[in-house]
């Protein structure tokens, strides 16, 4: 007697500026490491992606601690993008890297255009790298530290000469705290992106009121968390709608449900970010969540929910 063929479930594969990715489900850059610190706790070979820490084109020390606090919904988190510089990213972190077949997209910061296009360059002839995401939120010091993200000239101009000389697609990770996160959106694409990936950390304070002072040293940070999440799926919505280039959507990401809001509001792909700190295997639940909806909805591809409410 034969043996019934099992049926193939859901194809939950997604495609981004040319590269295949087996699902959408990714890390967002500095809650992950580069994949070695939760490799014991998340086969890494199941993920979409594995998006690594910030890289510099030298070492950053970060900021002067304490630099992470605790928030109602989330986490404020003022670390400076500390990382011991691309030369040690690839030596160390790449090379762990190869022994899994999931995508390497590896974050670049940098303080001025030149710091961005050395790294850049530098991991122009690494195989191992599939995409690179320019962290845009970086303080520009030949402007102020006006970050590149919030104005439309700068991110235009240092998306074009990233463009330019990079052999990888490019991703231009942009900033909520924007008037317009459609108009950022626009001069990414028009510069060249292949595609842009939000949001990034939202800026917050927090105040010791028994000690009466700030509670982060650089007395700011980041807030992440799933206090921001609608926020996230509102930008993620009016970024789909001003660009045809691919979203990677990202912010308050805790579940299943989190993930498929952003895919539906037009994102191609998702990124758990601060989920990973209490529970490091959040971005597995995730994507087993996702299975299950694709399954339940008898969905042929995972690309048939991405922007489908408008």
């Amino acid at each position: 007697m034969e043996e019934k063929s099992k049926s193939k479930g859901p194809d939950l594969s997604v495609k981004i500026a040319g590269v295949t990715f087996q699902n959408p489900v990714m890390t967002a850059s500095g809650t992950f490491g580069s994949g070695m610190e939760y490799a014991d706790f998340v086969d890494l070979n199941r993920l979409g992606a594995v998006v690594t820490k910030g890289v510099s084109n030298v070492p950053w020390p970060g900021n002067p601690t304490p630099r992470v606090a605790e928030v109602y919904g989330g986490m404020l988190n003022a670390i400076g993008l500390q990382n011991p510089g691309v030369d040690v990213f690839v030596e160390r972190d790449l090379t762990f890297l190869k022994q899994y077949d999931t995508r390497v997209i590896v974050n670049v910061c940098g303080h001025s255009e030149e710091d961005y296009l050395e790294v850049v360059e530098r991991l122009g002839d690494e195989s191992r790298v599939d995409m690179l995401e320019i962290n845009v939120s970086c303080p520009n010091v030949k402007q102020g530290a006006i970050t590149f993200g919030t104005k439309t000239d700068s991110l235009y101009e240092i998306t074009s000469r990233i463009k330019k000389i990079a052999r990888q697609p490019i991703i231009m990770k942009l900033t909520p705290n924007v008037t317009s996160i459609a108009e950022m959106a626009r001069a990414a694409e028009a510069g060249g992106a292949d595609a842009v990936s939000l949001i990034n950390t939202i800026t917050g304070m927090k105040i010791d009121v028994e000690r009466q002072r700030f509670v982060l040293a650089n007395k700011t940070g980041g807030m992440s968390g799933p206090a921001i999440h609608p926020v996230a799926v509102r930008m993620v919505y009016e970024a789909a709608g001003a660009v045809s280039i691919p979203i990677i959507g990202m912010g308050g990401v805790q579940t299943a449900e989190d993930a498929l809001e952003l895919m539906l509001a037009g994102a191609s792909a998702v990124a758990v970010g601060a989920a990973n700190f209490h529970d490091p295997s959040a971005t597995i639940k995730v994507l087993e969540g996702m299975e299950d909806y694709a399954a339940r909805h008898r969905l042929n591809s995972i690309t048939e929910i991405v922007g489908a409410v408008r």
